[in-house]
């Protein structure tokens, strides 16, 4: 079985979070989460009335968040 890439791409695969399990990955409040869902700053998905946020974007979100203190 072929996969796909692009904007029909085969999205099987993609593992979805929950707000709460966002917030506890990233050890926040959900109300931190839902504000960087509607600023803009991490991506998510509306599905009825809660949101979906990729696994993948967490990762990234956190991985571009690191500064250097020193």
């Amino acid at each position: 079985m072929a996969q796909h890439d692009g904007p029909s791409g085969d999205i099987s695969g993609v593992r979805f979070l929950t707000v709460a399990e966002v917030a506890s990955v990233m050890r926040v409040s959900k109300m931190t989460v839902y504000r960087l869902v509607h600023n803009g700053e991490l991506p998510a998905v509306r599905v009825g009335r809660s949101f979906r946020v990729e696994e993948k974007d967490v990762d990234e979100y956190l991985r571009s968040s690191f500064y250097d203190a020193g």
